[in-house]
């Protein structure tokens, strides 16, 4: 199954690519959809068809008492990161949500961050299709500070 064009996510991306500051927008709505995961002011860098990729800023507001990023501002990261790279497959008439989080940590997170997935949709997807997609999360010096392991459940909307 290939993604249509009228996926709202890319739609919107695309819609907002020849902006100077098109990611940005898409970004601070994206936050504002999303409260939750608006807490740690994602920035959307590049979005296609099963692909994402999504950067943070080490700042006071996301850091624990060791001053690196808090364990949970990374898995947000990887949520949002994992959540557009399946959202940006799947046709305007299914809904995705998470099952479960894993996330490994592997070094200590400083500095800016970026999450990037990879998801291709299933052959065959049903009103119940669980998917497992990954985000590596890198530091500025490119080495892998922590990976997040998401499921997401497929459904088509009521």
């Amino acid at each position: 199954m290939t993604v249509s064009s009228e996926n709202l996510l890319i739609k919107w991306w695309q819609r907002l690519q020849p902006f100077p500051v098109g990611d940005r927008i898409f970004s601070y709505f994206l936050g504002r959809y999303t409260p939750y995961s608006g807490t740690i002011s994602a920035h959307v860098v590049a979005l296609s068809p099963g692909k994402a990729q999504v950067s943070i800023r080490d700042r006071h507001k996301v850091r624990n008492h060791l001053k690196s990023i808090h364990a949970i501002a990374l898995i947000n990261l990887g949520e949002i990161a994992t959540g557009l790279a399946v959202l940006s497959t799947i046709p305007n008439n299914m809904r995705g949500i998470v099952l479960g989080l894993e996330a490994e940590y592997l070094k200590k997170a400083r500095g800016k961050l970026t999450a990037k997935a990879s998801f291709e949709l299933p052959a065959a997807i049903d009103d119940s299709t669980a998917v497992k997609v990954s985000a590596d999360i890198s530091d500025q010096a490119g080495d892998v500070v922590s990976r997040v392991h998401a499921t997401w459940l497929l459904g088509f909307k009521s």
